[in-house]
């Protein structure tokens, strides 16, 4: 009797089963998110993957560490999904440009960012009155970013072209970077005469790599101290401590980066796609959005020499003055900026609550109000764009959207 009500409540359950298959939705495709793991990982890469995610969403309160001044409480605060940033948890920084033409970050006075949110009994920041130069950042997304960090030295180097030899108007050059005590450069890594190495991440390719990258996003954002960064930012005014975070966690949370996934594509075989891409490449867009690189002799094996296509030269251009901030970081000038990654543009929306908001700030609110803030290096491209029929363009952004 009792292995009969066992067969009897198997068999039900397995009904059940086949029918919440039927009633339940599927998952999104991998290609419809951002989330997921490069493929290759052994199994205990897998675990320190999942170490580095539990870290990434980690809410901090004050018993943790948070603050006293800081933006966020959290990494995923500002990268909903891995993907861009909203301008509800924009970043603000300030600066003094001096009429000689020096930078001042102004430190003393809580720069070089503004930490508007405060833990109880402690002032907020606010910016400086002698600041001229502001600028809003959003987050970028932090899929494909270990493949970003594996791209050699020498391809950046032979993607740029300062004096514009090519005459296309266009002339990427390498953001170099003073390095912190801690950074420990990998292989392909070389400083110029000045001891400076390249800069990749940031919106002014002011990070070498993605350690910098992470320990300075815990400092300025969360108020989040290590021990490669283990002073509070300048305006918390308080004493220097144990750090926040441990190494472990530090170290988990820039493997997590290092092993995200990067973007796939969708509808690549749809007739307007195709002829898109071709548009791409016809008007030059190619010329800044470098549709394919590969990486080098990378320490993280399924990084190891691999061609992916994140459509960036990694490199700083000159916008014009449609976008100079009067604000910089490392060796940028105001109107500088890197060339963002396009992977991934196509799921935008889904990070930042149904709409588009595109360029360092998220001032445009569509792909094409993104092309006409293209000036300076941008403008002969954007110029094209604009000499396209309606159907070309719409052929254009369609694959942009398939990235």
């Amino acid at each position: 009797m009792k292995i009969q009500k066992h067969l009897i409540l198997a068999t039900s359950l397995c009904f059940a089963l086949q029918s919440c298959d039927k009633i339940l939705p599927e998952g999104p495709a991998e290609n419809e998110v951002l989330d997921g793991t490069v493929e290759g990982l052994t199994i205990e890469e897998q675990l320190f993957f999942g170490e580095g995610d539990e870290a990434f969403a980690k809410v901090f309160t004050a018993e943790d560490g948070l603050g006293p001044i800081f933006v966020e409480t959290s990494c995923i605060s500002c990268h909903i999904g891995d993907g861009r940033g909203h301008p509800f948890s924009e970043l603000m920084r300030f600066a003094l440009v001096n009429p000689n033409g020096t930078f001042d970050h102004l430190e003393a006075y809580g720069g070089p960012q503004l930490q508007h949110r405060s833990l109880p009994g402690f002032l907020s920041d606010s910016i400086p009155t002698m600041a001229n130069g502001t600028t809003a950042l959003l987050a970028p997304p932090s899929t494909g970013l270990g493949f970003l960090e594996a791209v050699p030295d020498a391809t950046l180097l032979a993607l740029a072209d300062p004096n514009d030899q090519d005459g296309d108007g266009i002339s990427g050059v390498v953001s170099y970077i003073d390095p912190p005590d801690f950074y420990r450069p990998f292989s392909f890594n070389t400083a110029n005469a000045d001891g400076k190495y390249i800069g990749r991440f940031g919106r002014k390719a002011g990070a070498i790599d993605l350690l910098m990258q992470t320990v300075g996003a815990y400092q300025q954002d969360m108020g989040i101290t290590s021990e490669f960064l283990p002073n509070e930012p300048q305006g918390a005014n308080i004493a220097a401590h144990e750090p926040d975070v441990s190494t472990e966690e530090v170290q988990a949370v820039v493997f997590y980066l290092q092993t995200l996934k990067a973007p796939e594509r969708r509808n690549e075989d749809d007739p307007d796609i195709i002829m898109g891409q071709e548009i791409f490449s016809t008007i030059n867009c190619s010329g800044c959005h470098t549709p394919q690189l590969e990486t080098g002799d990378a320490e993280i094996a399924v990084l190891n020499n691999v061609i992916f296509y994140p459509y960036t030269d990694l490199l700083l251009h000159d916008m014009g003055p449609e976008l100079d901030d009067n604000y910089t970081e490392g060796s940028a000038t105001t109107a500088e900026w890197r060339t963002t990654p396009l992977w991934g543009l196509g799921l935008a929306p889904d990070a930042q609550g149904g709409a588009y908001f595109l360029m360092h700030d998220g001032r445009a609110t569509s792909i094409d109000e993104a092309i006409q803030m293209h000036g300076g290096e941008g403008s002969n491209s954007r110029e094209a764009y604009n000499a396209l029929s309606e159907s070309e363009k719409n052929q254009l952004i369609a694959f942009l959207e398939s990235l």
